[in-house]
């Protein structure tokens, strides 16, 4: 399993989350197996995504498809998000 942790900055997180919420299905077809939104408690503006996939490489190709930059300019995602990659080799 692969996580990928994304930190952005919106410009209205109500008007935001329901296209994050309606591009489900895009992240789904990447692989996602799960996925949780968490916003600053300084700026509810920011937002961190946590999302579990089951292959990197489709992973890879969704965070660089045109559909997804097309979809977070829609969505009033202000700044080019920042996007870690992470493995869990071992759980503790």
């Amino acid at each position: 399993m692969v996580y990928a942790i994304v930190k952005h900055k919106v410009k209205d997180y109500n008007a935001w989350l329901p296209f994050f919420q309606n591009h489900k299905g895009a992240r789904e077809a990447a692989s996602l197996k799960e996925e949780r939104v968490h916003r600053s408690l300084a700026d509810p503006n920011d937002v961190v995504v946590v999302m579990r996939y089951g292959d990197i490489e489709k992973a890879k190709a969704f965070f660089t498809s045109a559909d997804l930059k097309a979809t977070m300019q829609r969505a009033g995602v202000l700044e080019a998000p920042t996007i870690y990659l992470v493995d869990d080799p071992e759980r503790i």
